[in-house]
C-alpha cells in the first residue's frame, strides 16, 4: 500500500474528503535583536480551591498542628480535587503573567514548563498550555529539575532571549505534588501542596536583569530524595536532605552574588525554595541575610516544588514587600540532587523590548 503525500501548499483533507483550512501561525522574524539583557516583566500564579489544614491532617495521621508548625512552618496547603487537571490552573497563571507584562499570547516564542507531575506521561504540559493560551507560534517543552526547576527554566529563558533565539519566553512552574505523596506517611504527607507560578521573560536595556545564575547537580545523592516509576511516591531521608539543602543553597547564592558583582548588603529580598521554614532560616543565617529581607510563604502553600519560588514572589508583590527595581536573590534545592541560585532585578523596566 503506497502513501500519497499532499501537494505542497495543499490543504489537508478530513475523513469525509472535504478540505480543512490550515491553522494560521504567526510568522517569526528571521533574526532577533541581540545584546539585550533578559529580565522578568510579569508574574501570575494560581492555587487549587481545596484547602487542607494541619487540623485536617490530624484526623488521618498521627500528627498535630503544633508539631507540623514547629518542625516545618506549614499551616495549610492546597490540593487538586479528584480528577482535577493541572493544565487549566497553569494556563490561568500564565495568562495572568502575560497580562501583567502587557503582552499577548501570540507574542510568545517559547513556553517552558517546569514540572515533575504533568497531567500525562506524554505529551507534556507545555504544548497544552500553549494551545489553551492561543500561543500558536510558540515552541513548547517541559523541563524536569525537581524543586530547582523554576531556576533552571529561568536560566534557559535568559539564554534564549540574550542569544537572540527568542524575544518573549513564558516560564511556568506547575506542580501537583499531592499526586506523588504517600498520604499515610506523616513525614512527607504534611509537607507538600499543589500550585502554579509563571513569569514572562523578555529582553530590555536593563542594568541587572537576570544575572549571576549558578546551577548544580549531584546524582550520587539521588537515593536520599526520590520517587520511583513503580510506587510513584516520594521517599526522603529528611535529615540528610536538610544538611545538603542548606549547604548547597548557601554556597550557590554566595557564588551567584559574586558573579553579579554584589554582596548580601545589596539584596532587598531573599526568596528561597519554600520547603521548610527551618531550612530557609538556616540558609539566610549562613548568608547573613536579616530576617526582614526573607520572604516566607511556606505557611500558606507548603512545599510546591518548583512552583514555590514564583508563588512566593507573587505573594510578596501583592503584600507590598516586592517592588519594581528591587534586587532579589533566589535559591532552590531538590531531588537529583539539583540546586540553583540567581540574582534578579524585579521588573526593572515596565515593558519589555520588542
Amino acid at each position: 500500500m503506497s502513501t500519497v503525500l499532499p501537494r505542497p501548499g495543499a490543504a489537508p483533507a478530513t475523513r469525509n474528503g472535504t478540505a480543512a483550512a490550515p491553522r494560521p501561525a504567526r510568522v517569526r522574524p528571521a533574526a532577533r535583536r541581540r545584546g539585550l539583557t533578559a529580565g522578568i516583566f510579569g508574574i501570575g500564579s494560581a492555587l487549587p480551591e481545596r484547602v487542607v489544614t494541619n487540623r485536617d491532617l490530624e484526623q488521618v495521621l498521627d500528627t498535630s498542628d503544633e508539631w507540623i508548625v514547629r518542625r516545618t512552618g506549614i499551616r495549610e496547603r492546597r490540593r487538586l480535587g479528584e480528577g482535577e487537571l493541572l493544565a487549566p490552573l497553569a494556563t490561568q497563571a500564565c495568562a495572568d503573567a502575560l497580562a501583567d507584562a502587557g503582552r499577548t499570547a501570540d507574542e510568545v516564542d517559547v513556553v517552558l514548563v517546569s514540572t515533575v507531575t504533568p497531567d500525562r506521561v506524554t505529551p507534556g504540559l507545555a504544548p497544552e498550555i500553549a494551545r489553551a493560551l492561543g500561543a500558536t507560534g510558540a515552541s513548547a517543552v517541559d523541563l524536569s529539575a525537581a524543586c530547582a526547576g523554576f531556576l533552571y527554566a529561568l536560566d534557559h529563558a535568559a539564554a534564549l532571549v540574550e542569544s537572540g533565539r527568542a524575544g518573549v519566553v513564558l516560564v511556568c512552574a506547575a506542580e501537583a505534588l499531592s499526586r506523588i505523596v504517600d498520604h499515610t506517611d506523616r513525614s512527607t504527607a504534611v509537607l507538600f501542596g499543589d500550585g502554579v507560578g509563571a513569569v514572562v521573560v523578555a529582553g530590555g536595556d536593563l542594568d541587572l536583569g537576570l544575572a549571576g545564575f549558578v546551577l548544580g547537580a549531584d546524582g550520587e545523592q539521588a537515593d536520599l530524595l526520590y520517587a520511583d516509576a513503580e510506587a510513584r511516591v516520594l521517599r526522603m531521608q529528611g535529615q540528610e536532605v536538610y544538611r545538603h539543602a542548606v549547604r548547597r543553597m548557601s554556597a550557590a547564592t554566595a557564588e551567584a552574588l559574586q558573579r553579579a558583582g554584589l554582596t548580601t548588603d545589596d539584596v532587598d529580598l531573599f526568596v528561597a525554595h519554600q520547603a521548610n521554614r527551618r531550612i530557609i532560616d538556616a540558609v539566610a543565617a549562613e548568608l547573613h541575610v536579616p530576617s526582614e529581607k526573607v520572604v516566607l510563604d511556606v505557611h500558606r502553600a507548603a512545599n510546591t516544588s518548583s512552583a514555590s519560588i514564583p508563588l512566593a514572589l507573587h505573594q510578596a508583590e501583592r503584600d507590598g514587600l516586592l517592588k519594581p527595581g528591587m534586587t532579589v536573590a533566589l535559591a532552590a534545592f531538590g531531588a537529583g540532587f539539583v540546586w540553583g541560585a540567581g540574582v534578579v532585578a524585579w521588573k526593572e523596566r515596565v515593558h519589555a523590548c520588542a
